[in-house]
Parts: C-alpha cells; sequence; structure tokens
C-alpha cells in the first residue's frame, strides 16, 4: 500500500473540538495574544451539531472569560426562578425541601440554557477575535513527534472504502500541528482515550465512572407552561435497578427539556436506559405537564461522573486535556460546562505562559496544578463522596449522609468520610444475565413514549453508509459467543440508538452494527462488559444534528 503523503500547517495551538472548553481556551489565547495562531477543529457539520447537555448554567464561567456577555449578547435568556426536588414513586411523588440543601445546589443565579447556541455564539465571539474555526473536519489519528510528544491532529480524511482502503475520492486529509494540541472531545474522546492510555494518565486515580443521559425537547400546553423552572427527580422507575434520575426544565417559547440520567454501573445486564427513560414519562407528574404537547427533538450522550477522584493527569508531552475530556462534571449539581470554560481558561492561560517563555510540546504542569488547586478543583473536592456514596449505599444513604458530607466541606472544609474511592469499572460493574430477572417494559404509546428508530429520527443524524464502520469489534466473535452467551448482549439495550441488534439467521444469531444510527454517545465504548467495542471518529460532518440541545 502507497504510504499517505499529507501536507501540515503549523499552529501555535491545535484545539480538537468546539464545545465549551475548546472555545474558552481559543478565546482566552486570542485575548492574551492576538498574534498567536490558533485553530479549533470540529466534527459536528457544524458548532453545535455535537452538543448535548441539560441545561442549567453557572454562569461563573463566562463571567471569569467574558465578563460583558450579557451586552454581547450571549443566549443566556432564561434565568432559573424556582427550584423543586422530588422522589418519585410509580404514581406519587414526595417534595424534597429546598431548606436542608447545601447552598452549592441552589440554582439562584443560574440560566436555563441550550449549550448548543452557547456554543454557537462562543464560536462567534472567537472567530472575531481571529480563531480559525473548522466545523466537518473530524479528526482521526494524533500526529507524534520524534520524542514520542503529541506534535498535531490529522483531520479532514474523507473517501475511504468500508474495508478502510482509499476510495476513488479518497482525500487524504491535513496534519495539522501545534506547539500545543488541546484534546477537548467530551466523554471517552477517541484521541483522549489513546493519550489516556498511552501516557498512562490515569495511574493514581479511580476508574472515571458515566452515566447516559437522554433528551427530548417538548413543546407544551402555553397554560402549563412555568419559564425558569427547574425539577429534579430521583426514583421511580429505576429502583433498585440503578442509580439516576431525571430533569424538566423550563425553558422560554413553551419549550421544555425532558431529560432521564442512569449511572452506567448498573448490574443487571437486561436494564435497558432508554426504556427507562420512556417509562418515566409516563409518571403521572410528567405525563399531566406533557399531555397536549409534542416532542421536537431527541438526543443523547455519555456523561463524566467519576468526579474529583477520578480526573487523570491532565497534562502530556505536548498537550492537555480539557472539559469533559478530563471528567469535569460536578455529578450532585448536574452541572460541568462551567468547570470546562474555566478548564479552557487555564489550559489557554498556561500555553500562553509557555509561549511566551520560549517553550513547545512540553507538558503544562501549570494547568495541572490550577485544575486541581482553583476554582475546578474546589467546586469538585466538595462533592466528591456524593457519587461513590450512592453507588455504594443506594439512594436514601446518598440523600442523607451526601446532604451531611456537602454541609460539612461548605461550612469546614473538611469531611468525615474522608475520600471515598470508586470501585471496579462500569463495564465490570456488569453481572451475568443469568443472576438476574428480566425487566418487562411496556411498549411505547406513540404519544408520550417512542420507540427507538422514531426517536433517532429526531436527532437528525446522518452518516454516509459507504465509509469503514466507525464502531470498531476487537474481536467480531465476542458479542454472540461471549456477551450473548453470558450477559444477553447488553449492546442490544444500553445504545440508545439501536445501533446494535441481534438477528436470528440460518445458521444461528448474528450481532449487527447500524452505525448510521449512531449519535456518538459512546455508550457502547464504556459499557461492553468484554469492553470489546471502540468507539473512532467517522468522517467530519456526520452524527447527530442537534438544532436546540
Amino acid at each position: 500500500m502507497t504510504e499517505i503523503v499529507r501536507e501540515a500547517m503549523e499552529y501555535d495551538v491545535v484545539i480538537v473540538g468546539a464545545g465549551p472548553a475548546g472555545l474558552s481556551a481559543a478565546i482566552r489565547l486570542k485575548q492574551l495574544d492576538a498574534d498567536l495562531s490558533v485553530v479549533v477543529l470540529e466534527k459536528g457539520s457544524e458548532v453545535g451539531a455535537h452538543i448535548l447537555s441539560g441545561a442549567v448554567l453557572d454562569p461563573c464561567g463566562l463571567d471569569a472569560l467574558i465578563p460583558d456577555w450579557k451586552e454581547k449578547g450571549a443566549p443566556l435568556n432564561v434565568p432559573v426562578k424556582e427550584d423543586n426536588f422530588y422522589v418519585l414513586g410509580e404514581a406519587g411523588k414526595i417534595r424534597v425541601p429546598n431548606f436542608p440543601m447545601p447552598k452549592l445546589m441552589n440554582n439562584h443565579g443560574n440560566y436555563i440554557v441550550s449549550m448548543a447556541n452557547v456554543c454557537r455564539w462562543m464560536a462567534e465571539q472567537a472567530e472575531e477575535l481571529g480563531v480559525e474555526i473548522f466545523p466537518g473536519m473530524a479528526c482521526s489519528e494524533l500526529v507524534y513527534g520524534d520524542n514520542g510528544e503529541v506534535k498535531g491532529v490529522v483531520a479532514g480524511e474523507f473517501g475511504k472504502n468500508p474495508d478502510g482502503t482509499p476510495g476513488a475520492g479518497y482525500e487524504p486529509g491535513m496534519e495539522l500541528h501545534g506547539k500545543y494540541v488541546f484534546l477537548s472531545e467530551g466523554v471517552r474522546g477517541s484521541l483522549s482515550k489513546e493519550v489516556i492510555a498511552k501516557y498512562d494518565l490515569s495511574k493514581g486515580h479511580c476508574p472515571q465512572k458515566f452515566g447516559i443521559g437522554m433528551k427530548e425537547i417538548w413543546e407544551i400546553d402555553p397554560a402549563k407552561h412555568r419559564e425558569g423552572t427547574v425539577t429534579h427527580t430521583m426514583g421511580w422507575p429505576l429502583g433498585s435497578n440503578a442509580g439516576g434520575g431525571s430533569f424538566i426544565y423550563h425553558l422560554d417559547n413553551n419549550q421544555v427539556y425532558v431529560g432521564f440520567v442512569v449511572h452506567l454501573n448498573y448490574e443487571n445486564p437486561h436494564l435497558y436506559p432508554y426504556m427507562e427513560f420512556q417509562r418515566f414519562k409516563h409518571h403521572p407528574m410528567v405525563a399531566e405537564l406533557l399531555k397536549g404537547g409534542k416532542r421536537v427533538a431527541y438526543g443523547a450522550r455519555a456523561i463524566s461522573e467519576g468526579g474529583y477522584q477520578s480526573i487523570p493527569k491532565v497534562t502530556f508531552p505536548g498537550g492537555a486535556l480539557l472539559g469533559c475530556s478530563a471528567g469535569l462534571v460536578n455529578v450532585p449539581r448536574i452541572k460541568g460546562n462551567h468547570n470546562a470554560m474555566l478548564s479552557g481558561k487555564a489550559a489557554a492561560e498556561a500555553a500562553f505562559e509557555a509561549i511566551q517563555a520560549g517553550r513547545q510540546s512540553d507538558e503544562l504542569t501549570g494547568y495541572e496544578a490550577e485544575l486541581r488547586e482553583g476554582p475546578i478543583g474546589k467546586d469538585l473536592k466538595k462533592v466528591r463522596n456524593v457519587k461513590p456514596m450512592w453507588s455504594k449505599w443506594g439512594l436514601a444513604a446518598s440523600l442523607a449522609l451526601g446532604g451531611v458530607d456537602m454541609h460539612l466541606q461548605e461550612k469546614l472544609g473538611l469531611s468525615i468520610f474522608g475520600t471515598l474511592r470508586h470501585g471496579k469499572s462500569d463495564a465490570a460493574a456488569t453481572g451475568k444475565a443469568a443472576d438476574f430477572k428480566k425487566i418487562d417494559y411496556p411498549k411505547p404509546d406513540g404519544t408520550l413514549s417512542f420507540d427507538r428508530l422514531t426517536n433517532v429520527s429526531f436527532s437528525f443524524t446522518n452518516h454516509e453508509e459507504e465509509q469503514p464502520c466507525h464502531l470498531q469489534l476487537k474481536d467480531p466473535s465476542v458479542p454472540i459467543n461471549v456477551n450473548l452467551a453470558l450477559y444477553d448482549e447488553p449492546a442490544q439495550r444500553y445504545c440508545p440508538a439501536g445501533v446494535y441488534e441481534v438477528l436470528e439467521g440460518e445458521d444461528g444469531p448474528k450481532f449487527q452494527v447500524n452505525f448510521q444510527n449512531c449519535v456518538h454517545c459512546k455508550t457502547c465504548d464504556i459499557k461492553d462488559p468484554s469492553q470489546n467495542i471502540n468507539w473512532t471518529t467517522p468522517q467530519g460532518g456526520e452524527g447527530p444534528n442537534y438544532p436546540n440541545m
């Protein structure tokens, strides 16, 4: 095979991913020095196309980055007016009063937003400063220097045949080299996963923990709409089967975000996270709100939940991990976008200082220190025990003990529990099918609840079929011979887009991968009990096209 020759472009900083972290880094670099050359590469068809988040935004990250964001027209238009917490039973609910909650759980001063639209606005601010932003440019490979440092990325490779060979219209893409390369790919990004393994960045840290978050946008009856209302629930329908909960956020234009999160450390392989979400909408409280409305969008993505204990080393020779690539979500607050922005700002400042000093391609130790000791570390350290408590002792104990622990952290800066550690990985937590009962899920009614493929059409997902499958099986025999035999092949259920099927054929069961449906949530890469699925990026511009997520 002929060696692929690519042109190369040189930049001061190359940023992979136009989410809140990557865009914050780009903006801050140009604020510090307008002459720095900065490029942002985004795999989505446009900035925001792959951004999915709750989202109630704590504006502290924007305050630090762009203090006059209001005057500049940032799309933070719906301040939170009311906070509600409920524990649900199948037919009823118990309101958890706000007064015993730690202050950090109060949403006063926060905004209900579309993070996709916030990122679109941030991209405009970046471009005004001179940042080059290229959407539709998936970064498929890392480029390493002579000393093993990350030197750049390969972006814009198109036209491979399904077997991976160059097709008739093959475009090799380009190498983009930087003095520093920032990986802000979101949760479980393929390049981030590679550098974490190559440089052993997780050594000494707990395994990362994850959840799968699914979200629908609904247009509801104006008489039921309460702009600025934030509601969170726990309990039914998950019960003891899994940790997780829901969010219902009333934004403007009679729209409501309805979302559901399932922690991926569940044991029962028969659990079907997507159907738990659909069942949740039939709870009387939720069904009454949505009755007469219509679902207008759907999407899903994994969420990093490991918190303080699971943050890997965030620097490596030639670059750094930003935002969800590092795992900076505050789980009890259900917020990570503010920390993503702060991480981008901190990484930019460290890179600027290094470049000013004539350095390049080394480790930005100043960023590592700032992340752990600055606002991000302080934010995550206060809540570090809530997730392991939930995993070890269940919902009730985590509510009570987690609340006490957060109060002590806020008032005294200490915890009687120290730092609880996470256990095994989410993949290893999966139990054998024979040890658990199957779960009977009601059939979607097409009004409140929907089948997966119908809902995926509301994510506006598209992939060119004549390309290599970006969901790679390390061993094609494992899904049937191991996962089906031992775990009833949970990929059939944990994927929120119906990518994986077990079909009965003449020669027995067959595993099918419908990669065209993939919404890039990365759950398969995380939860597969055999760790046999490797999520890689498809051609640029493909995947979901989220409008207002």
